[in-house]
């Protein structure tokens, strides 16, 4: 209580001009007039992953810079280098931080919880935020291969190995082959390391510990040999582990610069220590002239990572929806994107195996979605049990981060979702979460009158924040009304109808709110457009809007509106094609660009079909997406260098071009491009759960018909559709009855 009685904002005020800076109170008074007033400026747990991010970053400004003679990590490699186009000036940058490359691909078990990761020239980073291992090839001739150093790779994801990451790199008669993959030994998990080297006049390959990762410096203080000259013990924390013992061995610490500098020395230490935690070692392995030194590494990940229930990938993968289309590009990153999910809901739903491994509940909706579609009902199950844990029993505010006001529609949407496609009984933890929740939002709405553009709506927040600075979202309404409406359905059909018709009516005021608003927007931009919020121009940010088509649907799909929003984002928010997001991302944003594939697939527009090809097209060689993509490297620029979110799109965009649910109706093959029909081979997807059951579609050339293909359905029914319309987007629909099974599709006029 006394230091509350303090001055504290005349102290700050002092203090701060006594040593010449401007008056941080003032500051903050005058940052805060740019966005709408709210009670969350900004949610704690961004400040506080800004604060470590760029923490790190000042670490690199004082490391980096001055110590470019190091082998760095690619992404500093290129970063660094004047002639690369990823190349950023530093001179008033207080922090150095990865904005080119943040690319990444976890390596794992899918049910294990530990995600290695193997950034684009084969660094492993084994152990989250920690330090990494690197191979050389130093030949006898003088020539060294530095993969971090080399512009060219070739690196790829082996599905039929576990998912290992296997990255090549070759310079004048030295070669590089790097597979990195976790496997299951003895029920733990172990990092596996192969190496193949080749040097035309023999040389050596070299291992090498590295005090830095993808994002940069990460501390090592200590590292020993051991007796056998089989391993290293590093920070007495965690081990690696030679298959052969090393024939040199090297170490350095900061003071005398990277190990690198130090491998033609004629001494040799086994300890490697550094107060300053820039510790570095490297274990050389003899190459003979013309031939090939392999090398496996183990390192054995923290038993506290695994969970109960282990199964291995093809266990794991049973019964999920497999996709079959004439395009292998699209079933590989389909594959890939399935095994992206499931490694990253174990024991809990994370969309990032590193900058995001942390939970919010907008990507959750979205990961779990993807695993509903795909067929995974026990994961998803699992994950959504954790759910009511993070609801604050009082309010009833599922809690992710302060200030995101989204995130009650979004838990409610996809706890209904659930119930919706399996048809199971929810318990009452999840009942319990949902009335709490929708109360929630029926408290937290803005006063109707008072005659502001915002009244009745959420109030301003931080929302999703790649839509700008604080601000009375239509994203949140929007995914409120969802939110109320479902859980309306779930409790109606759970005994509980006068809660479901007070939900009903909330959410049908609410709707009534947007549309006031959206005729205001009309009026002041001029044509029906919806921006993000009713108090901004027409910006990328409008990307948020698109929630009410996909993947809520609660616009009809050729809302003049919701189509006029689309063609707007077409028409002046593109890069390369994909959707570019200006504000806080300042990339192009695959899932974002497969948002507006969604409106556009579900109005019948072909222009879906450009969508989809180029985010195939911005893929990885890993098969991964980044959260954004910079739009000259095509790297990584913000977020998570494996973005689970993105991966989870992808899924359900495919899903959806196949089978999808509108209103009391299957509609099938809307997404299917033209490309795919005239391959002429057999297409199929499934069994995928929808709300009316299972349901499996397979779509091959009809007998005899010129540019007719016969598109069949199997299904499980709990209870079936009013009807089925076979309708490809661009070409003309045919109408169904679910009992029919099958339909023959003209897609296009024959020659």
């Amino acid at each position: 209580m006394r230091w509350s009685w303090l001055p504290w904002r005349f102290l700050i005020r002092r203090a701060a001009r006594a040593h010449g800076f401007l008056d941080p109170l003032a500051l903050i008074a005058r940052l805060q007039r740019f966005a709408q007033p709210s009670e969350v400026s900004e949610p704690i747990e961004l400040l506080r992953a800004g604060v470590v991010f760029h923490a790190r970053g000042l670490i690199n400004t004082r490391v980096i810079q001055h110590n470019l003679d190091w082998v760095w990590p690619y992404w500093i490699e290129r970063q660094f280098d004047p002639a690369s186009d990823a190349f950023l000036p530093r001179a008033f940058s207080v922090t150095h931080v990865n904005l080119t490359h943040r690319n990444w691909t976890a390596v794992g078990q899918p049910d294990h919880a530990g995600l290695p990761i193997v950034d684009p020239r084969g660094l492993v980073t084994p152990f989250y935020d920690g330090p990494s291992l690197d191979a050389w090839v130093l030949g006898d001739d003088g020539e060294r291969l530095y993969p971090s150093r080399e512009t060219h790779a070739s690196q790829y994801v082996d599905l039929d190995d576990d998912g290992a990451v296997v990255t090549e790199v070759v310079r004048n008669g030295l070669r590089l082959l790097a597979r990195a993959v976790v496997r299951r030994e003895s029920g733990r998990a172990v990092l596996e390391l192969h190496y193949e080297a080749r040097a035309q006049s023999g040389g050596h390959l070299a291992l090498a510990l590295r005090p830095y990762n993808p994002e940069g410096v990460s501390f090592v203080h200590h590292a020993v040999l051991g007796e056998d000259a089989r391993g290293w013990r590093v920070d007495g924390e965690w081990d690696v582990r030679f298959d052969t013992a090393a024939d040199r061995h090297y170490v350095s610490d900061y003071r005398h610069g990277d190990v690198a500098i130090h491998l033609d020395d004629p001494d040799a230490a086994s300890v490697a220590d550094c107060d300053t935690g820039l510790a570095t070692a490297a274990a050389l392995f003899r190459i003979e002239p013309g031939g090939v030194r392999r090398l496996a590494v183990r390192v054995p990940l923290k038993e506290a990572d695994a969970t109960a229930a282990e199964g291995d990938w093809r266990e794991s993968l049973a019964g999920t929806a497999r996709l079959t289309v004439p395009d292998a590009r699209v079933r590989f990153l389909y594959d890939n994107a399935l095994r992206t999910v499931m490694l990253h809901t174990v024991e809990d739903c994370y969309p990032g195996p590193y900058t995001y491994k942390r939970f919010w509940f907008r990507d959750a909706a979205f990961i779990v979605h993807a695993l509903l579609h795909a067929g995974l009902t026990a994961r998803a199950r699992r994950m959504l049990g954790l759910f009511p844990e993070r609801q604050h029993r009082t309010t009833g505010y599922f809690h992710s981060q302060d200030g995101e006001w989204d995130a009650n529609g979004e838990a409610m949407w996809i706890l209904a979702r659930y119930h919706e496609v399996t048809g199971e009984a929810l318990p009452e933890s999840w009942l319990q979460a949902l009335r709490r929740g929708g109360r929630w939002i029926a408290r937290k709405r803005t006063e109707p009158g008072g005659g502001t553009a915002h009244a009745g709506l959420l109030p301003a927040g931080f929302s999703a924040e790649h839509f700008g600075p604080n601000d009375y979202y239509y994203w949140d309404d929007y995914w409120s009304v969802a939110g109320l409406e479902a859980a309306a359905g779930v409790l109606e059909g759970h005994g509980d109808g006068e809660r479901a018709r007070a939900f009903r009516d909330e959410a049908g005021d609410l709707r009534d709110t947007l549309e006031r608003c959206h005729e205001r927007d009309a009026e002041r931009l001029g044509r029906p457009l919806v921006p993000a919020s009713p108090y901004r121009r027409m910006d990328a940010g409008a990307v948020g809007a698109l929630v009410a088509g996909y993947p809520l649907r609660l616009l009809p799909a050729c809302d003049a509106r919701l189509l006029g929003t689309a063609d707007w984002l077409m028409d002046n928010a593109r890069v390369h094609g994909g959707f570019f997001q200006d504000m806080i991302h300042s990339g192009i944003n695959a899932y974002l660009t497969l948002h507006l594939a969604q409106v556009l697939m579900r109005a019948g527009d072909p222009r879906c079909h450009e969508l989809m090809r180029v985010v195939a097209g911005l893929a990885t060689p890993t098969g991964q997406w980044p959260e954004a993509i910079h739009p000259r490297t095509l790297g990584g620029c913000m977020g998570d260098g494996q973005h689970v979110w993105a991966a989870a799109e992808w899924l359900v965009y495919l899903r959806d071009a196949f089978v999808r649910e509108e209103g009391e109706r299957l509609v099938l093959a809307s997404g299917v491009p033209p490309q795919w029909f005239a391959a002429g081979e057999p297409m199929s997807f499934g069994p995928t759960p929808t709300r009316f059951g299972p349901v499996t579609v397979d779509i091959r050339p009809a007998t005899g018909h010129n540019g007719a293909v016969e598109v069949c359905w199997q299904a499980e029914w709990r209870r079936r559709p009013e009807g089925v319309d076979i309708a490809p987007a661009g070409v003309a629909s045919v109408r169904a009855r679910a009992e029919d099974g099958a339909a023959t599709l003209q897609w296009r006029a024959p020659a």
